[in-house]
Formats: C-alpha cells, sequence, structure tokens
C-alpha cells in the first residue's frame, strides 16, 4: 500500500486591535486551536500541523504590512509549506486585491487554502467563485467600518470632543481618554514660544532661542509603557505648533472650526498676531532683513486698528529725492480703504519717538509713570522666568531619575548607554539654561533704579543721540523700544519699552558720554 504523502499546514491568525492579547488563553490562541483540531481530523490524508506560530496580534487585515504574514509568504517561497489553515478568510485578508495575489502565489507554488468555519475548496471553479463572494463581503464590511468609524470622529469634533492622536505641548490626555486637560508647566511654556516669536519675528531665530533653553516638544509615554516626544525644535514643528488652532480652545473637521471642550491656553489677540507676522513673513522673509535706509523704528512700529506691522518704504521724486513712508500692511495688501491710518511720513513718527525718549529726562511725573510701567514690565517678565525655571527644574528630576533607571540596564541593554548619552546632554542644555534664567533673575533685580538716577543719565540723551552714527541710533531705538503701535483714526501713538530698556538706555548714554 502506496505511503500517504504529508501535507505540511501552516496555521495562520490574527486579531486586528491588542484588547486581550495578554491574557493567558486570547483570541489567537482560540484560533489556532480550532486549527489544529480541523487538521487532526484530516489525520488520514497525511495533514500535519507545522509547529512554527504564524500570529498577528494588533494588525489590520487592510493591507499586507504584517510580519506574521510576511515570514508565511517566505516560508512558501521557500517550499517549506503545503497547505496554509486559517479560521476564517478574512483572517488572511480584508481586500479582494491583496487576496487575489496571494491566491496567485498559491496557485504558482501549489499551496491549499482552508478556512476552517468556511467549508469549499479552491482547486475546481465553484469553490474559487464561493471564495470571492465570501471575499468581497469581507471588504465590503472593512470598508463599512472604516466609514462609521470617520463618521464617528466627525461627529465627535463637531461637537468639540477630542478624538485622539498624539498630544500636543501644553495639555495631556485625561486619564480615561477622550478629552484634553491643561498642563499649566507646558502651558506656560507654549505662551513663552508664541511671545518669542512676536519678539524675533522669525522661525529660524525662535528655534535658536528654544534651544538655548533646552526646550523640547511634547514627552509622553504610550499605551505600552515607552517613552515617546521630546525632540529639539525645528522650523515644521514650531510652524505647527504656531498655527494649531487647539491652543485658542478650538477643534478642527478638515478645513473647519468648531468650539472645543477643552480651555484655551493662548490668548486670542496673540495668536492673531502671530498668524499675521507669519503670512507677512512668508512673503517679505522675515525681520532679519538688510535696513538699508536706517529704519529707525523698523520691526517696531504697528498700524493700531489693523493689529499689523507698518513696513519702511521709499519713492523717488524728481530722480534723486528720496521720500520715506511707514506702510499699514493691510492697507498695502488690501487697499487703502481697508485701513483708517494707511501710512505716515517716516521721519514724522521717527522725530516723535525720539522726543518723546527727550520729554522722559524733563518732566518728573513722566520719569515716575515710566518707571512705574517698567517695573510693571520686569515684575511679569520675572514671573514668566520664574514659571520657566520651576519647569526647567522638574525636567531636570526627571531627566535624573530616568538616567537613574537606565544606569541598572546597561548590562542587558546595548541601547541603553545610548539613551543614557542622549539624557546627559539633555541635562547639560537644561543646566545651561537654568543658569541663564538666574542670571537674568538677578539682573532685573537690579534693573530698579531710582528717579534720580534715571533723570540724570536720560540728561545726557539728547547732545549723545545726536553724535550717533544711524546704525548706532537704530541699536539704542531696539535696545530701549519693544513696539510703538501707531492709531491713524485717533491720531495716537503709544510707546512700549523693554522692561529693562530704561536703565539699559541710561548705562549706554553714560557708556557714550564717558567715550566722547
Amino acid at each position: 500500500m502506496p505511503e500517504k504523502q504529508t501535507n505540511r499546514c501552516a496555521i495562520y491568525t490574527r486579531k486586528s486591535t491588542e484588547e486581550g492579547l495578554e491574557q493567558e488563553f486570547n483570541s489567537l490562541d482560540a484560533q489556532r486551536e480550532s486549527a489544529e483540531a480541523y487538521i487532526a481530523s484530516m489525520k488520514h490524508e497525511g495533514w500535519v500541523a507545522l509547529p512554527d506560530r504564524y500570529d498577528d496580534g494588533g494588525y489590520t487585515g487592510g493591507n499586507m504590512e504584517r510580519p506574521a504574514l510576511k515570514r508565511l509568504m517566505a516560508d512558501i517561497e521557500a517550499g517549506k509549506v503545503d497547505c496554509v489553515v486559517v479560521y476564517k478568510v478574512d483572517r488572511l485578508s480584508r481586500s479582494l486585491l491583496d487576496f487575489a495575489r496571494m491566491m496567485e502565489t498559491f496557485e504558482k507554488r501549489q499551496i491549499s487554502f482552508v478556512s476552517v468555519t468556511q467549508h469549499f475548496n479552491t482547486t475546481n471553479s465553484m469553490g474559487r467563485l464561493t471564495l470571492n463572494i465570501l471575499l468581497s463581503f469581507a471588504q465590503f464590511e472593512r470598508e463599512i467600518i472604516s466609514e462609521r468609524t470617520r463618521d464617528k470622529i466627525a461627529a465627535a469634533r463637531r461637537k468639540g470632543k477630542w478624538s485622539g492622536g498624539r498630544p500636543i505641548l501644553g495639555y495631556d490626555v485625561a486619564p480615561g481618554g477622550g478629552r484634553l486637560v491643561v498642563n499649566e508647566d507646558e502651558a506656560a511654556r507654549v505662551r513663552a514660544i508664541f511671545e518669542l516669536y512676536l519678539e524675533h519675528q522669525s522661525l529660524i531665530e525662535t528655534v535658536k532661542a528654544l534651544d538655548a533653553r533646552g526646550w523640547t516638544t511634547k514627552r509622553w509615554t504610550t499605551q505600552d509603557g515607552h517613552e515617546a516626544g521630546g525632540r529639539r525644535f525645528d522650523k515644521n514643528n514650531i510652524l505647527h505648533l504656531l498655527t494649531n488652532v487647539l491652543y485658542l480652545g478650538k477643534i478642527t473637521l478638515k478645513k473647519e472650526v468648531f468650539d472645543g471642550e477643552h480651555p484655551a491656553i493662548v490668548d486670542a489677540e496673540v495668536f492673531r498676531r502671530v498668524q499675521a507676522l507669519l503670512h507677512r513673513n512668508g512673503q517679505s522673509g522675515g525681520k532679519h532683513v538688510r535696513n538699508r535706509f536706517g529704519a529707525l523704528l523698523k520691526g517696531l512700529l504697528y498700524c493700531a486698528p489693523c493689529g499689523c506691522a507698518m513696513v519702511h518704504t521709499h519713492t523717488l521724486k524728481n530722480g534723486n529725492k528720496r521720500y520715506r513712508y511707514y506702510v499699514c500692511l493691510n492697507a498695502q495688501k488690501r487697499g487703502w480703504h481697508t485701513c483708517p491710518s494707511k501710512s505716515i511720513p517716516a521721519s514724522e513718527i521717527e522725530r516723535f519717538v525720539v522726543d518723546q525718549v527727550r520729554a522722559i529726562g524733563k518732566d518728573s511725573s513722566l520719569v515716575a509713570e515710566t518707571i512705574r510701567q517698567a517695573r510693571k514690565q520686569a515684575e511679569t517678565r520675572i514671573a514668566e522666568l520664574e514659571t520657566e525655571q520651576a519647569g526647567l527644574e522638574k525636567d531636570l528630576a526627571w531627566h535624573n531619575a530616568e538616567l537613574r533607571k537606565l544606569a541598572g540596564q546597561v548590562a542587558r541593554d546595548g541601547t541603553a548607554a545610548d539613551r543614557m548619552a542622549d539624557i546627559q546632554e539633555r541635562i547639560r542644555v537644561a543646566e545651561r539654561r537654568a543658569t541663564d534664567v538666574r542670571e537674568e533673575l538677578i539682573a532685573l533685580g537690579r534693573e530698579l533704579v531710582d528717579e534720580r538716577e534715571v533723570t540724570r543719565s536720560l540728561a545726557l540723551f539728547t547732545p549723545v543721540w545726536d553724535s550717533l552714527s544711524p546704525r548706532e541710533q537704530v541699536r539704542v531705538m531696539q535696545l530701549l523700544v519693544e513696539r510703538v503701535d501707531y492709531d491713524g483714526e485717533k491720531g495716537t501713538v503709544s510707546i512700549t519699552f523693554h522692561p529693562t530698556g530704561i536703565r539699559s538706555l541710561a548705562d549706554e548714554m553714560k557708556r557714550k558720554d564717558a567715550i566722547a
């Protein structure tokens, strides 16, 4: 009697999600047990279950990017398998196109295919038709599930609910999931990033400032316990942060924006100013372009009604006479009728600002008010720095704890040493930034000068100012003034000084006078 040919059977199992896989007997085990029982019932035909397990837990059937499936196909190509056994057809694939490709490989290698719960024979035309009908329904079911999932996410977003994704800096995911809660330390950092961009008016310069502070992107722990995020900022992720309406308490659905359930952490006016500046810099190249004509208020002057910058420009008359102006960007782009300020002669507004600085030292009440405002600004800056200091202390504590944990893993984990080196570099950067913050806090504490010292120092402004070159005058003005707001409709000008500008100006004037 001829010996029966052995039919080597590979059992393939799959589950779309990881839920329940940690159990001692899970869905993959149940599928394999059913397949092994079926193979045992065919023992008289020479069927034998291969000991190798081809289990894909947590992988979709919509594509072929599955490690166990790739291993199975490689073993088929190597001639190690005669038959593929699954619990149901959709365990192998839910894509009609992918399944057709696999069936082509099976036929080429003369591999049988068996579904334990759906009896058919792929060696005849009726069996193949039945198989394709079953698979068509499997693909239809997958597409219906996908549509329902998309509709559910869309409905949730229209109600302002957070529907998942990567956590962002400034918020944490609530313990129960499904909503965002404010992380106060990170929220203060986000607000500081918006202010830094308004200050530097350049993405690259903002990235440099964040590098100097040792700040990184959002760091969180994944569901499987791995650390994620915590990367250095670059132009792309800074741009994404600055344009993310989540910080306004909003939720997006494609191009639609809805009110979110989470609170805003960035002021709407600050966000609007940042968007206007980003739009302008996209065309002009940002703040750091050459100041060819010595515009004293370049990067400082803003149109109060429109809330956007006023840019320096000029016209030539009679071939050689140059007239300089500051023009509202809104009026320049959308027409003069859109802005009540429109433009103002450069010499007129520059002279007015310089005269206001001169007047500070001549009016005792103005000196007192200027110092009061400067102290208020300094106190605001001190509060910001103290918040940053607390965040740095938390970061350093986390880094040091992580370093201690990795130290015990070096012997058994080859990557631990590299991760320790990375954390040590982060500690170095954070400690350097902490030193800078402490020094700035000390300096701000010393900036609280008295009225007599300011009056005496500012009395030197007029004689020294007139002796400065145009480039030096621009530098002194940038040192002193944070921004100038011009309202053409009301005819008013508002000057905002840097927190330490008055003291810096006084020191500069004394230094120039000593040189003279």
